[in-house]
C-alpha cells in the first residue's frame, strides 16, 4: 500500500507535442455526431449520446 501513497516523480519532454485532435478534426466530428443524432429516429440511446456529445465537444471548441 505504501507504494501507491509515493508521489510519482519523472522527467517530461520540453519538445513540443502535437495535439491529438486538430481544431479542424473535433469541428467535423462534432458534424458528424449531430448529423448521426438528427438523421435517425431519434429512439436509441446511441443516438441521444451523439447529440449529447457533439454538444458537450462544440461548447469546449473556441468560436474561431
Amino acid at each position: 500500500m505504501d507504494d501507491l501513497s509515493a508521489p510519482v516523480v519523472g522527467t517530461y519532454s520540453n519538445t513540443p507535442r502535437e495535439p491529438l485532435i486538430t481544431l479542424m478534426e473535433a469541428r467535423e466530428a462534432v458534424r458528424l455526431l449531430m448529423h448521426f443524432a438528427e438523421v435517425a429516429d431519434g429512439d436509441s440511446e446511441e443516438e441521444l449520446d451523439a447529440f449529447a456529445l457533439a454538444t458537450d465537444i462544440a461548447g469546449r471548441l473556441p468560436s474561431e
